[in-house]
């Protein structure tokens, strides 16, 4: 019996995070970004909790940059990877 491989533990990071910053990029207005950005750094303070994680900090510094537009560029730029990463 063949079994379709699982993606890693990175590859899982990789496409949560490309999901989350393009539903955030393509649905969200730009103050309610930067206000979730926000809550998911505070959320990455408190990563030694159960459900939050220090994984929070990155992106919610992501969501943040993407209101910015000297840093829009990188994290676009940094968006395609991640795409590519997950597959």
């Amino acid at each position: 019996m063949s079994q379709s491989p699982q993606p890693d533990l990175s590859q899982r990071i990789a496409g949560f995070s490309y999901r989350v910053l393009r539903w955030s990029r393509d649905r969200l207005p730009p103050g309610v970004r930067s206000v979730l950005g926000l809550l998911f750094m505070v959320g990455g303070v408190l990563g030694f909790l159960p459900v939050l994680g220090f994984w929070m900090l990155p992106l919610g510094a992501a969501l943040i940059a993407l209101d910015l537009p000297f840093t829009r560029k990188k994290i676009e730029v940094w968006m395609e990877a991640l795409q590519k990463k997950a597959g």
